[in-house]
């Protein structure tokens, strides 16, 4: 990773940051992205504390023509592109029938338009640079979480975008890989939108028995230096989730509803067992 060029789209805290500092610790040069300045401007202290060469771009990734900006600013600045890490994204919680159709607007907005803007403006320099694109997406983009209808939608329509791009260029010698972490301590929780679009402010899950971000940024940074296609994180939640879903999706969705159940102020744990009662009379 020696003098390459990594742009990481939501890279001011959690995975996306733990991945600006494990690719510039190799060496990289980087150019981070996110919404917030503050958070940004911090990030950028500290990276730059570590002899990381980094620059900054207040980016909303919802907006296509921040997104061109984003990857013109990193071509002015250093001349190339090398990997593009599609990674901001925000999550959700509550039952579909009890969410406004703008949250998953807003989530599609967000995880796949974001992802589609900067890989469309990226690509013609990652295709001379025979570079790399990573999606971040989650095990949500291999099944369906209950209470997170428009995360999931938003997840895999990034993994069939991203998988059409690698099988258009199979014979350019771009990569692409999708990376999908199983719970991973992170900021995402707290900031994950509920039914009518408002942050839940608190995360429902022991973020601390989950794994840390800088462990599974050093997975994907070690799956991108090996150009692997997939990489699915942690085992009982992901690997062996993705693994029992591909022959029992029945007892895996009864699995994730109970799981998903059990959260604390689990938008299922109060569901009458008669809830449709109110149509039938």
């Amino acid at each position: 990773m020696k003098d390459k060029v990594v742009i990481i789209t939501g890279g001011s805290s959690g995975i996306g940051l733990a991945l600006a500092g494990e690719f510039g610790r190799l060496g990289a040069k980087l150019a981070i992205a996110a919404r917030d300045l503050e958070k940004l401007e911090i990030a950028v202290s500290k990276l730059k504390a570590s002899g990381i060469e980094v620059i900054i771009s207040q980016t909303d990734v919802s907006n296509e023509s921040e997104c061109q900006a984003l990857i013109a600013a990193t071509v002015n600045h250093y001349g190339k592109i090398d990997v593009l890490v599609n990674n901001a994204g925000i999550s959700m919680r509550a039952a579909f029938e009890d969410t406004d159709i703008a949250v998953l607007h807003k989530l599609m907005d967000v995880n796949f338009w974001g992802t589609v803007y900067c890989t469309k403006y990226a690509l013609p320099y990652l295709l001379v640079s025979k570079g790399s694109i990573l999606g971040i997406i989650s095990v949500a983009g291999h099944i369906g979480l209950p209470g997170r209808s428009g995360y999931t939608a938003s997840k895999f329509a990034m993994r069939g975008f991203l998988d059409t791009i690698r099988s258009e260029n199979l014979d350019t010698g771009l990569h692409v890989l999708v990376a999908a972490p199983g719970f991973t301590a992170s900021n995402i929780r707290s900031a994950a939108l509920t039914g009518n679009g408002t942050q839940q402010g608190v995360t429902p899950r022991d973020e601390s028995k989950m794994m840390p971000a800088e462990i599974a940024a050093k997975k994907i940074v070690n799956a991108t230096l090996n150009r692997k296609d997939s990489l699915v994180l942690t085992f009982w939640e992901g690997k062996f989730t993705v693994f029992l879903n591909k022959f029992f999706p029945g007892i895996v969705s009864r699995l994730a509803f109970n799981h998903m159940k059990r959260e604390p102020d689990s938008p299922f744990g109060k569901k009458n067992i008669n809830q449709n009662s109110h149509i039938n009379n």
